[in-house]
């Protein structure tokens, strides 16, 4: 087996190599991206850092926000509140996620994609209204644990922490999460089945994994 290379990068030259990427994929009106990892490893900021990016490039682009997609409190904190298990499989509304954001992007589809549907602090509904993606456009969503869930993307990105990255950049309060990150690294293996692997262990500087072949 041949081992894959590393290569560092500046992150404004990884957000210019991941835009290029993105606006060669062929295929449907719409382009799903999902940028996916731990909150420790910023996965908002470098989809924020992807959107000017692909606008120079002649894509529209559409931020969502994995984290504005749980489910209502009542369910999500069934088992409390510091529950790994739940954090891993009932926090995120994958179905939501589905119905709302990525089925309407699906080759046919409407292109009509609701931006947020609760919000987590309050528990209660955004109501944001629907947005229309031109078609061309690129969704950009962010969140963790968004791999190995059967959900629709052109291109999927993950950015990858070491254990002990991981424990050093999550906050104390939210280390009840980590089992559910050791969880998802040996059941959804996203370093393997990610298009794209982000070594993200300092955010000033990234480092491309790079597949032989």
């Amino acid at each position: 087996m041949v081992t894959p290379s590393v290569r560092p990068i500046t992150p404004e030259r990884l957000a210019d190599e991941l835009a290029d990427r993105i606006a060669a994929l062929p295929g449907t009106p719409w382009l799903r991206v999902a940028v996916d990892g731990a909150p420790a490893a910023c996965p908002g900021a470098l989809a924020d850092a992807l959107c000017e990016p692909l606008r120079l490039r002649g894509r529209p682009v559409l931020r969502v926000s994995a984290g504005d997609f749980l489910r209502p409190a009542s369910l999500r904190l069934e088992y409390g509140r510091q529950d790994p298990d739940s954090y891993y499989d009932g926090w995120l509304d994958s179905g939501g996620l589905l119905r709302e954001v990525l089925a309407p992007l699906d080759p046919g589809g409407s292109g009509r994609v609701l931006p947020s549907l609760r919000d987590a602090a309050s528990d209660r509904a955004t109501r944001a209204p629907y947005t229309e993606l031109p078609p061309g456009g690129v969704l950009l969503l962010d969140g963790a644990l968004l791999l190995g869930r059967w959900l629709p993307f052109e291109l999927t990105v993950h950015l990858a922490l070491t254990p002990g990255a991981l424990v050093r950049r999550t906050p104390p309060e939210e280390h009840w999460t980590l089992p559910a990150y050791a969880r998802y690294d040996a059941e959804a293996e996203p370093t393997g089945s990610a298009d794209v692997v982000v070594r993200a262990d300092d955010p000033r500087h990234p480092a491309l994994v790079e597949r032989p072949g």
